[in-house]
């Protein structure tokens, strides 16, 4: 087993403990009201489109999400998040460095032993849910499982949707498709862009990523026999007969989203094995970009 796929499995545990501990971590996080950023680099970037999209949604506030090295600088904000598994990211650094001592900053890391810790002036250390493996699964959806529990929005039906996504088959066909399509509304449109990473990243694929309305507006037209189109969300009214109408595969979610992502994971280590990839080593990939002057 690799260890990218021993790494998803534990998804359901990592996500009990964090939501469990959410309240301990309460002050580092942000409060009603506060206008909020949230950065990331990556696979940590696409968890914070989803993060920023539940809090505005659910009515806690003006927040944004940035790739580290796109976030205005000249914009005020009450706090900054930053989502770094390894904490050595550059950019990300750069970042909490230059809003040292004008804008509250939390990081939310796995390793603590990393320039990161002093860099923000709040840190959760979600050690547990660190991995081995350069492609990322468990630690961005247990920080993305933080924030939401920390909203009020994770339940244990979340857990036990990831349970079954890890338990069931993929669906016929899936594995043998040569393009791959992921599609998301609000929140979801975060996982569906990093369900389309891991499957460049750990099988090489063909994959994009739109919001589920957006997909009629151009995209659908390289839809065809081969391609898999996969909604992690409920999908707008007619686009499923569309795209079947193509000669491509539909696949609609019907788990919790973020289970739907579990399972999106697990195509990405099957496709992997039967091109017979190593999904832990993907290429050209390193598990923290780290730039020299």
């Amino acid at each position: 087993m690799s260890h990218v796929e021993d790494e998803l499995t534990s998804q359901p545990e990592c996500w009990t403990r964090v939501a469990a501990e959410a309240a301990e971590h309460g002050r580092a996080l942000p409060a009603p009201g506060e206008r909020v950023a949230i950065v990331g680099c990556g696979t940590s970037y696409f968890m914070a489109q989803s993060a920023a999209a539940l809090r505005e949604g659910a009515g806690q506030g003006e927040t944004d999400a940035f790739a580290a090295s796109e976030f205005p600088r000249g914009r005020a904000y009450d706090r900054v998040i930053a989502l770094t598994r390894s904490g050595t990211t550059t950019e990300v650094l750069d970042l909490l460095g230059g809003l040292k001592g004008a804008t509250r900053t939390t990081a939310v890391t796995a390793d603590p032993a990393t320039p990161v810790m002093s860099a923000a002036d709040d840190v959760v250390v979600l050690d547990y849910a660190d991995e081995r493996s350069v492609v990322q699964t468990r630690f961005a959806t247990t920080a993305l499982t933080l924030l939401r529990a920390h909203l009020g929005l994770h339940t244990d039906a979340v857990v036990a949707d990831a349970r079954t996504a890890l338990a069931g088959p993929l669906p016929e066909g899936l594995v043998d498709c040569t393009q791959f399509t992921f599609l998301g509304r609000g929140w979801t449109v975060g996982l569906a862009n990093e369900a389309g990473l891991k499957m460049r990243e750990a099988s090489l694929s063909w994959t994009e990523a739109y919001p589920a309305m957006e997909y009629r507006h151009g995209p659908i037209s390289v839809t065809t026999r081969g391609t898999a189109t996969w909604a992690l969300d409920q999908a707008p009214d007619g686009l499923a007969e569309q795209v079947r109408g193509t000669g491509a595969l539909w696949v609609q979610g019907t788990l919790d989203p973020l289970a739907e992502l579990v399972r999106a994971q697990r195509l990405a280590v099957a496709v992997a094995a039967s091109r017979g990839l190593d999904p832990d080593q993907p290429r050209h990939l390193t598990r923290s970009v780290i730039l020299t002057p």
